[in-house]
Parts: structure tokens; sequence; C-alpha cells
């Protein structure tokens, strides 16, 4: 049968082969192959389709081992959902390490930020939309990809508004947007956010301050767009320019409008889903990586919703 010999780190070798040889087990058994730990790496004895996807799902893994990041049954299984899928398995550099995916969601969300110049981040609280559209957005800066970094949400929330807020426009933002600048502090951290920041390369604002602008060479964040009108979804969509990319997350099941209906999120996807250069990623009550209990608090909403639903 043909093999492979894949050289890696002594803790990386103990991370692909797991406790008593659960993960190598897991690889085995979804690509048929044989994974064998002889010493300085990890053999592979298979077909060759079978090999690539069992060297990708290793090579993931690995690149997690070499961040420090712990490796669960859970990473092993995303892993081989990415493979299996063609999906690329890097993650994105950040300022403890790299992100990387934690769900088969996740990483078809990051292959779609890479490949198209719109993406819609559907699905609950806790899936990772925000944060990796974020670390997507950091990552063009630094590269000098874009120019710009901005983030916007419309000021709709628990309703309340910016108005009842203490302070100039600033000191009514930035609590507002403080989800935004925990994930950017988590990603950049403090000093780079900051110089970043009054250098005018990272802008965080509300979503009416977007009118009248466009925004070239710049990677645009869309946050909370639930809670978007339809107007006011076409206004930000076309405020893109030369050079310029476009995430938009929310979750159109928690529309804080006074009429849900007029939500532009769910109105934006349905005319614009299957146009080039659109990517729609979906995420589900399974790719909350938020503390165990948020996936059942969210499943338990949905049940409520579901049975009071006329």
């Amino acid at each position: 049968m043909p093999s492979e010999f894949l050289p890696l780190t002594d803790e990386a070798v103990r991370a692909v082969a797991g406790p008593g040889g659960r993960h190598a087990a897991m690889i085995e058994d979804a690509f048929h192959v044989l994974v064998e730990t002889p010493g300085g790496g990890v053999s592979l004895n298979g077909e060759a389709k079978a090999r690539r996807d069992a060297r990708q799902t290793i090579e993931t893994l690995a690149g997690r081992v070499a961040t420090s990041l712990e490796i669960t049954s859970a990473d092993v299984r995303v892993a081989i959902d990415q493979a299996r899928a063609g999906l690329p398995g890097a993650g994105l550099a950040a300022r403890r390490g790299r992100v990387a995916a934690k769900t088969a969601a996740q990483a078809r969300y990051l292959e779609a930020l890479a490949k198209d110049d719109l993406v819609f981040g559907l699905g609950p609280a806790g899936t990772g939309k925000t944060f990796l559209a974020v670390a997507h957005g950091a990552g063009l800066l630094r590269s000098g990809a874009v120019e710009r970094l901005v983030v916007t949400r419309p000021a709709v929330e628990a309703g309340e508004r910016l108005g009842f807020l203490p302070g100039d426009l600033g000191e009514k933002v930035d609590p507002y947007m403080a989800p935004v600048w925990e994930a950017m502090i988590d990603i950049l951290g403090a000093d780079s956010l900051r110089r970043r920041r009054d250098r005018g390369e990272i802008e965080v604002a509300p979503i009416a301050f977007m009118r009248g602008r466009t925004l070239a060479h710049a990677f645009v964040i869309v946050d909370e767009a639930q809670n978007t009108s339809r107007l006011q979804m076409k206004m930000v969509l076309t405020r893109l320019g030369e050079g310029s990319r476009m995430a938009v997350t929310g979750d159109p099941s928690q529309v804080d409008l006074i009429n849900p209906a007029d939500s532009g999120l769910a109105h934006a996807v349905s005319i614009l889903e299957g146009q080039e250069g659109v990517g729609i990623a979906r995420f589900s009550v399974a790719d909350v990586v938020r503390h165990p209990l948020v996936g059942r608090i969210v499943e338990a909403y949905d049940a409520d919703a579901a049975r009071r639903a006329p």
C-alpha cells in the first residue's frame, strides 16, 4: 500500500495520536488510511486521495499545536470536515497566536471572506461571526491589502438609543461598540489598536455616519445587521468603493426593530444570494463556541418562539 512520512515535532505527534491513540483512530476511520507514529513524525499508508486528506487534517492539527492550542476530539472532527470539504485549514494571525476555525461552518466562513467581496455571516450569538470578520480584516490591514478597517452597527439595541448615553459622540459610541473593541483588542492588542485608531486606520461608528461616504480600499464590517432597515442596508452596501470588501453579520431571528419585517438583513440575503462575488455563510446552534450553556439557551428560546408562532 502506498505510504508517506510527515516529519513533526514530538508534541505534534502526541496530539495527532491523541489519548490512547483516539485521534489517530478518528483519522483512520475518516479516510481509510493507516496512521502510525514511528518517531519523528507520522506515517500514512493508503490511496493517494485518502493520504492527501489525512495529511491536510494532520497539518491543520500540527498548526494548532505550534500556536500552543490544545487539541481535542472536537478539533480533530473539524479538521477532518475541512479536509473532506476541501477547505483550507490555516488560521488567521492574532496577538496570542493564530485564530483557527473551530467548526466546519467557521472554516467555510473564513474561506468566503478570503474569496468574495461581500460576505453575509448569518446565525445565532456566540458562533464567532464578528470575531472572525475582525480577525480577517485586521489581517488585511496588517498586510497592506486594505488601508482601513471600518466597523459599523445600527444604533438599535435592546430598546436603547445613543442619545440617552452621556458625553460627546465618541463617549456615546464607545460603550455601544464595546463588543467590537473587545474583539479588536484580542486580535491586535490594546497598544496597536490605539495607534491604528489614532492614525485613522481603524474606525468604529454607528451606521448613520456611513451615509454619503464612499469607502475605498477598506474592509468594512456591518455588525448586528438584522437591526438595519431595508433602506439602511441598501445605503451601507452601496458605500463600497474601489479596492474594498465587506462582511455583514447578524442573526435574522433576533430583530430589535419595531417592525421586524423591515429588517434589511434577510431582505438583502434573499435578493443577493447567488450573485457573483457574494458569499453566504450560515451558522447553527452547533457552531456556538462560547460557554456550552449558550447553545442550549439559544435552542430553548428558538423552541419557545416556534411554539408561539401562529
